[in-house]
């Protein structure tokens, strides 16, 4: 079994929307032979709560202006660290960047086939990597200086 038209569709406007709002490391997987919950899990972070939920608000617009789409489900709002999108064929989450190292979920769908995503989606990869190293860089800079 692979993931349906109406998933795939649902990814890609998913995905976009988190490119849009500079979401980083956006990747999506094919569970649909390992789960019969839903087709596929689009995973994005950012570094701070703030664009989180950012990212999470313009996708679930997105998602009904585009595709008439509306969540079934959403979990972790309060703290905006973690949040969960819940639409039946797909299931997003838009995580911050520690607890996207932490849970590490692409480890856990490793074997499940990575789907294919706009150009502005792959172009997110590796931006967490190079917002944490910008980060030490201006972090390291700043100890130098006395208050």
């Amino acid at each position: 079994m692979t993931a349906t038209d109406r998933s795939l569709e649902l990814i890609h406007t998913a995905a976009q929307a988190a490119a849009d709002k500079l979401a980083h490391d956006v990747i999506a997987y094919d569970v649909s032979d390992v789960l019969s919950i839903t087709d596929a899990f689009l995973l994005a972070s950012a570094p701070n709560d703030r664009q989180v939920k950012a990212i999470v608000d313009e996708i679930e617009e997105r998602l009904l202006k585009d595709r008439g789409a509306k969540p079934v489900r959403r979990e972790g709002d309060r703290e905006s660290r973690w949040i969960l999108l819940d639409y039946v064929d797909i299931v997003v989450h838009v995580q911050h960047s520690e607890e996207r190292v932490f849970y590490a979920l692409e480890r856990l769908w490793k074997d499940c086939p990575e789907l294919d995503l706009p150009a502005d989606a792959r172009a997110t990869r590796g931006k967490a990597e190079e917002h944490a190293r910008l980060q030490a860089a201006e972090d390291a800079d700043g100890q130098g200086g006395a208050w």
